[in-house]
């Protein structure tokens, strides 16, 4: 007859599953608090100690580090002399290992003192799933919940094959990978380690002739791009590149009321704020009415039938929002093309960012703070309308690559570029290629002037306000020159580079 070890700290639907063991023809074996489990439900099981011939010792830090285990578990079943050892010695075979692991993360977590901590570190579980792991071709690893009735449908119809084995195997690997990370992690107070949690291959890269693959990132269990994708293809690599830009921007602007905005190769093409949701979508389309095309579409609102009807006009690539309603919905799904998704959160769970240099990986915190403080360098001050679009128009340049330039008027972006070799070629970018009349808008500016040569500029072109960080060594010749053309100039004190 064949046995199975079961030692879980997680006891969901265990006694469903050494039910369906002994159905199949399983012995149970178990320790501690699952053999208590067990034995309360009905179910014959025994001891581990029976096995051992051994009792639990050392308030149950040794129970199952044991030859009459591990020797039943790793014992090769087709090699000659390891079924002459495990004869000698009366070692019986453990065909199937179930173990989930203490509970250390949540541990860690709860802040527990650490004598407490200490002892959330499982020594014999990681032992059990690593024997049963390396020899998977002769032993069933089982180490997810999850998995325990695909495992006895398995048995019971004889399909347990080698590759599912070793897909179980490669599970386990995982699950002891990130727990000893974990310990580490710990121990290691300033280092941080990257565990990936899950992946998923996708048709290609930026390019076609590139390869692709996403994977999160087990650092916290929830994050930003946590989505439910409603309708459309799958998400592509440009895709989600794109749509993680759409959801920065949607965090800065989480406190407007209807706010939406287009994005294109992850740069903000279309932003607006208005009276109800139409108004803010229809202005956002105007901003600019071209770069749309093809793009995505970001909102912080729920989206209605007369949305949708607009969105639908055009061709798109994501439509991103916190939620949708049925006839909404009804409307969108009319486009085969169109990828719906809905998003639950706009905070930032992971609070530092990575860059990968080949192999190398730049580490920084997130660029969370607007600004440091709001410092009203000119003569004359901006109205409380002009401070409510230099804001807007500085989350806008927050969010696009350096150099970069935004221009807003009455909550509407009205001109943008970044990604500038010089301050003065964005501004002159963002001032051509604008669809609309710029005249009225404030400027905003990701950092300092370091000559006069964009402030003429835009003085000529009609800007009146001005927001920036401040700190260049021709600030005073600036403020000069505000002054004498009766610009507004604020200081920020908060410079936001985006490479």
């Amino acid at each position: 007859m064949k046995k199975a070890i079961i030692s879980v700290t997680d006891k969901e639907n265990i006694i469903e599953f050494a039910k369906g063991l002994i159905d199949s023809g399983y012995e149970i074996i178990s320790t501690g608090g699952t053999f208590a489990v067990l034995n309360k439900a009905g179910i014959a099981v025994i001891n581990i100690e029976d096995i051992t011939k051994f009792p639990e010792i050392l308030d149950g830090r040794v129970k199952t580090l044991n030859p009459f285990v591990h020797g039943g578990i790793l014992y090769r079943r087709d090699l000659e002399k390891d079924q002459h050892t495990i004869k000698e010695f009366g070692i019986e075979s453990i065909d199937l290992v179930c173990v989930n692991l203490y509970k250390f993360q949540e541990a860690v977590e709860q802040k527990l003192e650490e004598e407490k901590l200490i002892e959330e570190i499982d020594i014999g579980g990681p032992t059990l799933i690593r024997a049963a792991a390396k020899n998977y071709k002769d032993v069933v690893v089982v180490t997810d919940t999850k998995d325990y009735p695909d495992i006895i449908n398995k048995i019971q119809n004889n399909t347990l094959d080698l590759t599912y084995r070793r897909g179980l195997a490669a599970k386990a690997f995982k699950l002891i990978a990130n727990y000893d990370i974990s310990i580490s992690s710990y121990f290691n107070k300033n280092m941080e380690y990257l565990q990936l949690e899950e992946n998923k291959k996708l048709s290609y890269g930026e390019n076609p002739h590139q390869e692709a693959e996403i994977y999160k990132l087990d650092f916290n269990k929830q994050s930003m791009m946590d989505l439910e994708q409603l309708w459309g293809k799958e998400m592509s690599y440009n895709n989600y590149n794109d749509t993680f830009a759409a959801l920065e921007l949607l965090h800065d602007f989480k406190d407007e009321k209807y706010f939406s905005c287009s994005i294109k190769h992850s740069t903000v093409c279309g932003a607006a704020a208005g009276i109800n949701d139409l108004d803010s979508y229809q202005k956002c389309y105007q901003s600019d009415s071209i770069g749309i095309f093809g793009g995505i579409v970001a909102l912080n609102y729920k989206v209605d039938e007369a949305v949708a009807i607009e969105i639908n006009k055009i061709f798109i690539e994501i439509l991103i929002a916190p939620d949708f309603t049925k006839e909404a919905l009804d409307v969108l799904k009319t486009k085969k093309n169109i990828r719906i998704l809905k998003y639950f959160s706009l905070d930032y769970f992971n609070k530092s960012s990575y860059k990968d240099l080949d192999g190398y990986l730049l580490k920084q915190t997130r660029d969370f703070d607007l600004y440091e403080e709001l410092k009203y360098v000119t003569v004359n001050k901006p109205s409380d309308s002009e401070m409510d679009d230099l804001l807007f128009a500085y989350k806008i340049v927050k969010n696009i690559k350096s150099n970069g330039i935004a221009l807003v008027r009455d909550k509407v972006l009205t001109g943008v570029s970044g990604g500038q070799t010089a301050r003065v070629y964005a501004l002159k970018a963002a001032i051509d290629n604008s669809l609309l009349d710029i005249s009225g808008s404030v400027l905003a500016s990701d950092a300092f002037f370091p000559f006069n040569d964009s402030v003429e500029f835009a003085s000529n072109n009609g800007i009146k306000s001005i927001i920036q960080p401040g700190g260049s060594k021709n600030d005073s010749s600036l403020i000069e020159f505000c002054n004498k053309n009766k610009i507004k100039m604020v200081f920020t004190n908060r410079r936001h580079f985006k490479h």
